[in-house]
């Protein structure tokens, strides 16, 4: 069983279960917790990541196509069983509670339950409401 959760790491708490960085540089700020997962196939490429939210969506989808959700499960699952965790918190930079931001989070989340029917919480604020997962 895989638990997928979204978050920022400014928010993440270790309660929530395993951090893993899906963004194409770490953080250049101390964190409270250690960061030593990285799924490199869920950070999106330079070469759209300043492109508008249409144009990065498309982009980014189809390279979540192309890496496939079985490939990217099997990276997952292999961090689970390395930690002993079915939650895995995929982390990166932007503020949802901020209605003008956007993320490749919320859009891996939606392309995932396109491809597998598994829903992908978030943990922290999202634009306009707050959810809350129960963590135990």
């Amino acid at each position: 069983m895989l638990t997928l959760l979204t978050n920022r790491y400014q928010a993440f708490q270790p309660s929530q279960g395993v951090p893993v960085r899906i963004t194409l540089g770490a953080p250049r700020f101390k964190l409270p917790y250690s960061l030593t997962h990285a799924v490199r196939e869920l950070a999106p490429r330079k070469d759209y990541f300043s492109k508008p939210f249409a144009e990065f969506t498309a982009a980014y989808r189809a390279d979540l196509d192309a890496f496939g959700a079985a490939r990217i499960a099997e990276r997952l699952t292999a961090i689970s069983k390395e930690q002993g965790d079915h939650r895995m918190v995929l982390l990166c930079f932007e503020d949802l509670s901020d209605p003008a931001q956007w993320c490749h989070r919320s859009i891996f989340a939606a392309w995932w339950k396109d491809v597998t029917g598994d829903e992908v919480r978030e943990l922290g604020p999202r634009a306009d409401r707050y959810e809350q997962t129960t963590l135990l």
